[in-house]
């Protein structure tokens, strides 16, 4: 079964406190470099990282060097560097390694050492690939039995979730919102036909890149040729087409100003059960919910609060609930206008789920 990102890093330092090897299964482009990144970080461990798939037997094991008449393998730099300092040696793409590179891999990951030296006590294996579930849609081989018995083995199935909290720094609002709101265009799921570009979260990031660098939404009027041609090229012709529409109606995107600030309920209005929630993140990803909310602020949200379907209303109620205690306690005791009180709106909403 798969986890994603949030469970991932809670299950890992358990492995990675016995210094058991740690490999992850998943589609590409769903973070998993960037996972085992952001754990190396929390640890305050630099990542050695090589890729299996471009590495030869020499490269992994080292070149020979004869003293008085016997044989001695030398380390290459990088598994030198992970013998003698604590780093997190990440190996990438083993499953479309050389089955030598692969066969070395076993005494890596079964003894931590190579011909005869050892990996220092505090470095962490990690490796990504593949395979597993998704594995025949890609080119890749097979590990067996015996292979897969040397790691420590997590699917991964990264949620929307798990994006949005890592866009919230590393994206431009404009994707956020947009993505956020459109979340069948983060990436793709199903099969895949041949020489279609498709999305990906890895694909958002780097078209993200390029589009700040260009400035492409900075500007009041947008060059929507250039983004359409920019983002079909990073996302493909259906994301690109809506990502563009997006775009050009974004200064009539719902803010956090008209909800929290202007107390205007109308312009959400229609909005469904998706549009609710996309609003919701919206929230929790301003910030808002982690500093002290003006009285104003907390009886328009509490306004808003009571229109939302009760899925909704449950999310926005955690999500408060991470940032200081005195919001939770104000919403709490918060009536609305026509002097429902949210307390009551809350309990009735756990009556009607328990039912």
């Amino acid at each position: 079964m798969a986890i994603d990102f949030k469970t991932f890093l809670k299950v890992a330092p358990l492995v990675t406190q016995v210094r058991k090897p740690i490999l992850l299964r998943g589609r590409h482009g769903v973070g998993k470099s960037q996972i085992v990144y952001q754990l190396a970080e929390s640890l305050g461990l630099p990542v050695v990282e090589r890729r299996a798939s471009q590495m030869t037997e020499g490269d992994l094991i080292g070149l020979p060097s004869v003293d008085a008449g016997r044989t001695s393998w030398n380390p290459p730099d990088w598994f030198k560097d992970a013998c003698e300092q604590p780093v997190v040696l990440f190996l990438d793409e083993v499953d479309r390694a050389t089955i030598e590179v692969r066969q070395g891999i076993f005494e890596l990951t079964d003894s931590r050492k190579l011909n005869g030296h050892n990996l220092h006590e505090d470095t962490l294996i990690f490796a990504a690939i593949n395979g597993g579930e998704h594995g025949a849609q890609y080119q890749v081989g097979d590990m067996d039995p015996a292979e897969l018995d040397r790691w420590t083995v997590f699917d991964v199935e990264p949620s929307i979730e798990d994006w949005l909290e890592w866009g919230k720094e590393n994206i431009s609002q404009v994707i956020w919102d947009f993505v956020n709101q459109n979340r069948e265009h983060l990436e793709h799921e199903g099969e895949f036909e041949p020489n279609k570009v498709y999305p990906s979260r890895r694909s958002w990031d780097r078209f993200d890149e390029a589009a700040n660098r260009a400035n492409l939404f900075d500007s009041d009027e947008h060059d929507t040729a250039m983004l359409f041609n920019l983002a079909t090229a990073f996302v493909g012709f259906e994301a690109g087409c809506k990502l563009q529409d997006f775009v050009v109606n974004y200064e009539r995107q719902v803010t956090v100003e008209d909800i929290l600030d202007k107390g205007d309920l109308s312009i959400a209005g229609d909005f469904g059960i998706n549009e609710h929630t996309a609003m919701v993140e919206k929230l929790d990803a301003s910030g808002v919910f982690s500093e002290k909310l003006p009285e104003e602020r907390v009886n328009n949200l509490a306004n808003y609060l009571v229109t939302l379907p009760s899925e909704v209303a449950m999310k926005m109620w955690t999500l408060l609930g991470n940032g200081p205690l005195e919001n939770t306690v104000a919403l709490h005791q918060a009536k609305t206008t026509d002097g429902t009180s949210v307390s009551s709106y809350l309990v009735e909403i756990l009556r009607d789920s328990d039912d």
